[in-house]
């Protein structure tokens, strides 16, 4: 019993086994000796609550937030002694922020729970008791059989039985599983493909053992035991087998599967995986500026409790004649009585933490991530793509990023490939509108001729034996077969189902044919070998058609050698039509190169390097040739090695490695892929805002140079340094400190980097330091040959080198999801390499040049609105209660409050909360247009600039200044005399507190407006309303109902005070003037280049409706204002207003009003 419940708490897990057993169909062994495992059902479960846990588990969830938690402990403090302010004051606000929070989380998960049952109640067909029975997704269990039609998605993960195909294949697409568009093709095995209707199955016995549930989407290893005839057939089972939920059926009528994980075991489940929080360091300011501020509200709270004890230390204060005390209090503990007026004053203060601010925080990070969605300049249109938002938390952040870290092919480059070149034989060769030309002669001469001539001849057997030219001309056949059959490129017959790359139409003799491939590389090849005259024609039932200047051939497939990432090459082994085995291999030059011993290797290595140095990607091809008994030998390898249950991995690249040596060269390749647009302006720009950038890449470092070089990554004058090629840590430690002295020595010219992924290795290893020291001080790095981990280590020994700089990382591709999530910004491209960084990344833009205006405009504009919206709070919140507490130097530390309970409850709701509001969404302190063509504006809020202590330390103190001009002007005024009405009716305690508000509300509304930029309609109405609305409200408040109150009609009483209209506008304009003067003077003296962009732009810099919107005497004003820029030559802010998006049109009418 104990140990069942150490189970069910989690800490004595059941015993699990490395595999699993599983029967078709659930038919278990008759014997009654066989217990079965037992399995999770097929529920998705994403939702975070249910009915029964969402009340407490939200509170805790929330209360875990120190401003929260403390807020709670204030008012259970009220609630439990004599405190001087109701515990509505705190109860209210916390009751709102708890709510308002509560509600959005409960209405996110209330979707999910929406998706998640509609999931689980999608219906799909059961094979069960020999006919198809219809049920609900949650209802399949592990050993079902599982039928599914085309389009459909998989309900759970499946092992392929069977397919309407003679052949038992498939194709899926994975697209929502790893962001993969193109079609995969799937086997079932021999013995199950041919059981393709219900009947045929309710007959099938087989058991399948395979590894228990893990997340990796492209592993897999089990196997299948099919009783036949009382005759047990052990067949491999593969990735190729498995159809993993989440992914779709396509170009296949139906197609039957067992279920082998279902539920929350299923690899897309597994894979649910949520993102590490990260925080910004608006956010960390944020909380550092609380703890001073709670170490400010309880030193207030210690000095006022002192000073009240040092007072009563008088016997006439202590127990005055009009407040005698109780006996009870008299004969309390004065410890007891310390701490209970401690706590007191700690109600009494605790407003200048500002609860709503986080509330208010939340709202704008919302709200604003809509605009970056709405930005028309994000929009690409041939695509139909906006920019998303997939977390609002990090807004900001894109206003502090120091380092850019980048992918190449596909985020620097379209990721479209073009065939430009290859080397056959020693030969270099053009592809020249279509004909394969050697370089150097015309596409007209007859050697550009020779080898499409050979190639018929060849097909005619025209040629004489032993011929030279025969033999030049058998090797190009040979090549351009091997690009024509080493690939894993799909053929669809007249249907697209509109995935992948775009179908690509063979125009010789097939135009129904369509190539979709999962990689650009080789469909730009494929279609190379088709436009050259060997045309892929489709497989079918392991047979691969090619034809050769008209001629058919079929190859039967063998095996296939599936690429990866380690041996960085794929092969196929076919029989040709001749009989004879071959082996065909295409793969990176580093791999290739050396498991060959013939062909013309140096030749191709030269070449190789050439295609590099002009940017293009390179493959290198080869083949070899099997006698019977090498083939009988490679065959048993792969058997052997594809049904192991262990350690199946090692023993498949161990058989990889001995199959791909003897390799005899047949060439290399070289394909181009093109820059994206602007990509050289979006670089340079992103240098001079003073952010630093890498490229990490996989490509070959000649390859990447060339790339970084035509980018504008690397300088033509700049001095490239190289760590590549090193061997141990010794010759890497040695090379380091050489380009260190190096970069010391020529500390003038600027450096770039150049670092491979082996000796990227050694350097994190063991002289981390140095090379971090050597990355610093170059001003570009370029990464080549790197892995997709290899790139995360990067970005985070950057984060975590003793500066702490904010990184941004921007990829396309599956490969780029962990440094996307690992950098404190990442940015999915969506491209063609499928959309798994695009949905991994905090946001999504179409195309790489949009970087740009992310950070320099919505980045600039993000930072400045919530670091004055943080700084703004505090100072409001000091406005508010220090008068509270220096009125208790008045009111000998009673504890009297200054301000009716109603005022403190809805300061911070709905006197003062609208204005900041909407300035932390709209406000514009420079001109769009201006801020992107001035990317140095950049440099002024690097670094967390705009909240440094000297910022906070200047807010502060004004808040506090503000605090006692308010207090002390309001107390001067009626020091003399009180009686400031025309009946002299005296004015009490609750006139003054008021009057102190009123001055409050206007200044900090005020001083708002002050810095406000950017005027809007809405601007005007929150900011003027929100006055309008305190004075509309004090009256109906004060004056109309309540009369048990303690401030009825006080309101009225104070404005019908001359003196008191006095006494505001004389208070206000005393604290707003000291505070301008301030800034013109900063302004004039020591002008920021931001300060000096709304200086000289703001004359132009209209927004495109400007003019429009305003009345006819003010538009003629700016018109002519604009007239007089005009006659300033090459004035860079009305060339800056002329590039607008829209403004070509209104120049020419402005143009046209000059000439008038």
């Amino acid at each position: 019993m104990w140990r069942w419940v150490r189970q069910q708490l989690g800490f004595d897990p059941p015993h699990q086994s490395d595999t699993r057993t599983i029967y078709i169909a659930n038919r278990f062994p008759q014997n009654g000796l066989y217990t079965p495992q037992k399995f999770v059902d097929n529920r998705i479960i994403s939702s975070k609550y249910t009915v029964w846990n969402f009340v407490p588990k939200n509170l805790f969830e929330q209360f875990r937030r120190v401003a929260n938690f403390y807020f709670l402990i204030i008012f259970l403090v009220q609630l439990m002694i004599d405190t001087p302010t109701s515990p509505v004051t705190s109860g209210l606000p916390l009751f709102f922020v708890i709510t308002v929070t509560a509600i959005k989380q409960g209405y996110e998960d209330w979707l999910r729970h929406k998706s998640d049952n509609e999931v689980n109640g999608a219906p799909v067909y059961v094979v069960r008791s020999g006919g198809l029975v219809k049920t609900r997704s949650k209802n399949i269990r592990v050993g079902d059989i599982v039928r599914i039609a085309k389009d459909e998605i998989f309900p759970a993960d499946l092992v392929l039985l069977s397919s309407d195909r003679g052949d038992g294949s498939c194709h899926v697409t994975t697209a929502s599983l790893d962001g993969e568009t193109n079609l995969k093709t799937h086997v079932a095995v021999p013995e199950t493909a041919v059981l393709q209707t219900v009947a045929k199955l309710d007959t099938l016995i087989a058991v399948i053992e395979c590894q228990q549930p893990e997340a990796d989407l492209y592993r897999f290893i089990g196997r299948m035991t099919v009783t036949q005839q009382m005759e047990e057939i052990v067949r491999p089972l593969g990735p190729e087998s498995l159809l993993l939920r989440g992914a779709r059926l396509k170009n296949t009528k139906e197609i039957f599967g067992v279920a082998i994980y279902t539920g929350m075991e299923t690899k897309m489940a597994l894979n649910y995986k949520s993102k590490s929080q990260k925080r910004s360091a608006v956010e960390k300011s944020m909380n550092t500026f609380l703890i001073i501020y709670l170490i400010i509200l309880i030193s207030e709270a210690i000095i006022s409790t002192i000073l009240k004890y040092t007072w009563q230390a008088e016997e006439k204060w202590d127990e005055p004649w009009y407040n005698q005390k109780t006996e009870h209090q008299r004969n309390s503990s004065k410890i007891l009585r310390f701490i209970s007026d401690f706590l007191a004053f700690l109600v009494l203060y605790n407003f200048i933490i500002p609860i709503s601010l986080y509330v208010t925080v939340e709202m704008q990070k919302f709200l604003g991530s809509f605009f970056i969605g709405w930005d028309l300049d994000l929009y690409h249109e041939e695509t139909d793509q906006k920019a998303q938002v997939n977390t609002s938390d990090l807004n900001e952040e894109l206003g502090q990023v120091e380092y850019v870290f980048t992918d190449k092919t596909g985020t620097l480059t379209e990721n479209e490939m073009q065939f430009r070149e290859c080397s056959i034989n020693g030969i270099k060769y053009q592809e020249i509108t279509g004909r394969l030309v050697p370089e150097g002669p015309t596409p007209d001469s007859s050697e550009g001729l020779a080898y499409f001539r050979g190639l018929a001849l060849l097909g005619s057997s025209a040629l004489p034996a032993g011929s030279s030219d025969t033999e030049l001309i058998k090797e190009q056949d040979l090549f351009f077969k091997a690009v024509g059959l080493c690939h894993t490129v799909q053929i669809s017959r007249g249907q697209s189902d509109g995935l992948g790359d775009s179908p690509w139409h063979p125009t010789a003799g097939s135009p129904q044919l369509e190539y979709y491939a999962s990689s650009p590389d080789e469909k730009a090849l494929v279609e190379a070998a088709a436009r050259i005259g060997v045309v892929f024609m489709g497989s079918s039932e392991e047979i691969m058609e090619i034809k050769t200047l008209g001629k058919l051939e079929r190859y039967r497939l063998l095996h296939v050698l599936e690429f990866d990432s380690d041996r960085r090459r794929m092969s196929v082994i076919v029989q040709a039509p001749s009989g004879e085995k071959l082996l065909f291999s295409k793969g990176a030059e580093s791999s290739i190169l050396p498991n060959c011993i013939g062909g013309e290797i140096e030749k191709t290595r030269i070449h190789v390097d050439e295609f590099a140095l002009k940017g293009l990607r390179t493959l290198c091809v080869a083949y070899r040739r099997f006698t019977p008994e090498e083939f009988e030998e490679v065959d048993k390898r792969l058997f052997d090695a594809r049904t192991a249950l262990q350690q199946r991995e090692e023993k498949l690249m161990e058989a990889f490695h001995f199959i791909e040596r003897d390799l005899l060269l047949l060439g290399a390749t070289g394909v181009e892929d093109r820059l994206q647009d602007k990509v050289r302006e979006t670089i340079e720009a992103l240098r001079m805002a003073g952010i630093k950038i890498w490229v990490l890449t996989g490509d070959k470092h000649e390859t990447a140079i060339s790339v970084s070089l035509s980018c504008g990554h690397f300088h033509r004058t700049m001095n490239i340094l190289e760590l590549v090629n090193q061997k141990s840590d010794s010759e890497c430690a040695e090379q380091l400190r050489r380009l260190a002295r190096r970069i010391a020595e020529d500390h003038v010219i600027q450096h770039g980097l150049v670092v491979d992924g082996s000796s990227l290795s050694l350097a994190l290893r063991e002289h981390e330091k140095i090379f971090m020291d050597v990355c610093k001080s170059c001003c570009a790095v370029l990464c080549c040959r790197m892995a997709p981990l290899q790139k995360a280590k990067v970005i985070r020994l950057i984060k975590i080198s003793p500066e702490k700089p904010i990184t941004l990382a921007v990829g396309d591709g599956a490969n780029d999801v962990s440094m996307i999530q690992e950098a404190h910004v990442g940015i999915g491209i969506m491209g063609k390499e499928g959309r798994q960084a695009a949905r991994n990344s905090d946001y999504a833009i179409a195309r790489f040049k949009f970087l740009s205006k992310l950070l320099f405009v919505h980045g600039h504009f993000y930072y400045i609105r919530i670091a004055t919206l943080v700084q703004y709070f505090f100072y409001k919140n000091v406005c508010f209660i220090t008068p509270q507490f220096l009125y208790q130097f008045y009111c000998l530390f009673s504890q009297q409050t200054l301000y009716d309970s109603v005022y403190l409850t809805l300061y911070n709701i709905c006197f003062t909360s609208l204005p900041i509001l909407i300035y932390s969404l709209l406000e514009q302190h420079v001109h769009p247009h201006v801020l992107q063509s001035k990317p140095t504006l950049y440099r002024d809020i690097s670094k967390n600039s705009h909240l440094s202590i000297k910022k906070f330390l200047y807010w502060t103190v004004l808040g506090f200044s503000h605090a006692f001009i308010f207090f002390f002007g309001c107390y001067f005024l009626i020091w003399e005399d009180i009686s400031l009405l025309g009946n002299g009716q005296m004015f009490g305690n609750w006139t003054f507190g008021t009057l102190v508000f009123t001055v409050m509300v206007i200044t900090v509304t005020v001083k708002m407006a002050l810095e406000t930029h950017y005027w809007t309609w809405i601007n005007h109405v929150v900011t003027w309303g929100s006055i309008v609305f305190y004075f509309a409200f004090s009256l109906f408040y004060g004056g109309i109902f309540w009369s048990f109150l303690d401030i009825y009609f006080v309101f009225i009483q104070l404005l019908s005070s001359g003196s008191a209209w006095f006494a505001i506008i004389l208070i206000v304009v005393t604290c707003l003037f000291l505070d301008i003067v301030k800034k013109v003077f900063d302004r004039q003296l020591h002008p920021t280049s931001t300060e000096k962009a709304q200086m000289y732009a703001s004359p132009v810099a209209l927004s495109d409706e400007f003019i429009a919107l305003q009345p006819l005497p003010r538009a003629r004003t700016q018109l002519s204002r604009l007239s007089l820029l005009k006659q300033i030559p090459g004035s860079s802010a009305w060339t800056q207003y002329a590039v607008s998006q829209r403004g070509k049109q209104r120049v020419r009418l402005l143009e046209g009003c000059w000439t008038e």
